[in-house]
């Protein structure tokens, strides 16, 4: 995944820009980078590898050595950013949270019609923002540049780009990743978290929509591109990456996550358990409201040692999510030992990590582990986010299971597999109960986790689940 994060001030805005900044630390643990401009130095830059040290540690004493008025920084799960560019209108500085499905074909569009180049990284890939560099550059003039980019990219992108004069902030063409400006005294701030300029005194002041365009300076904001119609914001902001002081769409997600678990619990009323609990950290809000509704008292049996180990879905090999998953968690004896409890994760992708805490949970003495998934069956791999490593939808537990049931006919039947009034979905959740050693499981019903988003269904993106774009 990643975050990104500007400021227009009129004056220093470098340490807004690293506050603001490492407050999207929750979305990425690969890279992090700073770009400013300063009026009299000019542009200057620093990025840093933090697969193995936080952001503020590693960017201390570029704080102390950046200067300026104007800045955009972020945290990267992928390429090396912001990006200097030098275009013939002039220079600008970019910086994306994107995934570029048809880059291959826009790399050769670029090459054979404007005889470019790229910096090929060891991956063998080309950097993501680069490619969008290259398509912004190409077009007479900046803001021409930014729709073609929107246009061409078939994913998802939002952006923030920096010139010596402002920031243009343009948000996905379908709204599927949010972008948000704030405002205070001395200038103006753009965020993918809402939650991220609170602390620094700046405090809401607009919310662009899908494909819109908006230039930020010192002095204000203007819409240069207005908003599209059509949006498919991801749910799974607020079911899982969302952090829980965000707001997007004016939904909190905290508060989205009561509700879910409330609705949760609404049609679970036969569970004799002793306890209710979240799997840390964004199951606990589900779990809560879950207990709220049910007046099963809410525990805490696994804590999280949050000081030193990183998500466990960012870092590369399954082998280190699983050692991670493991070690982040530590038990409470007696919140567990004879116990019948009750556990919400905000999803089950694979079933590796929940499968290993639910042995945890019964080798510490638990009775009983009832488990309760905050979405539906995830059953199509995302095609517009970049927040799994999964390179293959068989990666999906659910996937696995229906491909050994139906053989190769597997991709015929998915549909039918995501109907939760089927046989064949509630098979499947007996089969992924059985294989997980669960007591019981159960799923989230689509439309009661739509419906605790509370905003147009239709401008929901719900593909994971049902395969509809």
């Amino acid at each position: 995944m990643g975050g990104i994060f500007g400021v227009v001030s009129k004056k220093d805005c470098v340490a807004d820009l690293f506050f603001g900044t490492d407050y999207h630390s929750h979305l990425g643990t690969r890279r992090g980078g700073m770009a400013v401009y300063d009026q009299e130095e000019g542009f200057d830059r620093a990025i840093h590898n933090i697969e193995n040290s936080p952001f503020r540690t590693k960017f201390e004493h570029d704080v102390q050595e950046m200067k300026g008025q104007i800045g955009i920084g972020c945290i990267s799960d992928s390429d090396p950013q912001p990006l200097i560019v030098r275009a013939h209108y002039g220079n600008f500085v970019l910086t994306t949270v994107c995934r570029i499905n048809n880059a291959d074909d826009i790399v050769e569009r670029v090459l054979s019609k404007h005889r470019a180049h790229f910096m090929e990284m060891s991956s063998g890939k080309v950097n993501a923002t680069e490619l969008v560099a290259s398509i912004i550059a190409a077009r007479d003039n900046l803001l021409d540049g930014i729709k073609a980019a929107q246009e061409m990219v078939d994913g998802s992108l939002t952006m923030l780009i920096m010139t010596k004069d402002g920031i243009y902030a343009s948000r996905d063409r379908l709204g599927r990743t949010p972008l948000i400006i704030g405002k205070k005294e001395d200038g103006y701030c753009a965020s993918f978290e809402s939650f991220a300029y609170q602390n620094l005194g700046y405090s809401d002041a607009y919310e662009l929509g899908p494909n819109e365009i908006v230039y930020i300076t010192a002095d204000g904001y203007e819409t240069v591109s207005p908003a599209g119609k059509e949006m498919k914001i991801c749910a799974f902001l607020w079911t899982y990456y969302g952090y829980p002081t965000s707001t997007y769409e004016g939904v909190n997600v905290e508060a989205m996550r009561y509700r879910c678990g409330e609705a949760l619990a609404k049609r679970d009323t036969d569970v004799p358990v002793d306890s209710v609990a979240g799997v840390p950290d964004s199951g606990i809000a589900h779990a809560i409201g879950y207990a709220n509704e049910s007046g099963i008292p809410f525990s805490r049996p696994l804590i999280k040692y949050t000081p030193t180990w990183p998500r466990s879905f960012m870092p590369p090999t399954q082998s280190m999510r699983h050692l991670i998953a493991k070690m982040k968690l530590i038990s409470v004896d007696a919140l567990i030992r004879d116990k019948k409890l009750l556990f919400i994760d905000d999803s089950i992708v694979r079933g590796t990590q929940m499968s290993d805490t639910a042995s945890h949970l019964f080798s510490n003495g638990a009775r009983e582990v009832h488990v309760r998934s905050a979405c539906p069956p995830i059953m199509y791999g995302c095609k517009y986010l970049n927040f799994s490593r999964s390179t293959s939808e068989y990666d999906l537990i659910t996937r696995r299971i229906i491909r050994e049931r139906e053989g190769d006919n597997d991709e015929n039947v998915v549909a039918d597999y995501a109907d939760q009034n089927s046989r064949n979905h509630k098979e499947m959740v007996d089969t992924i109960c059985k294989r997980l050693k669960f007591t019981s499981l159960k799923y989230h019903e689509l439309e009661d986790m739509i419906e605790s988003i509370g905003i147009d269904p239709c401008k929901v993106c719900t593909y994971c689940w049902n395969g509809k774009e």
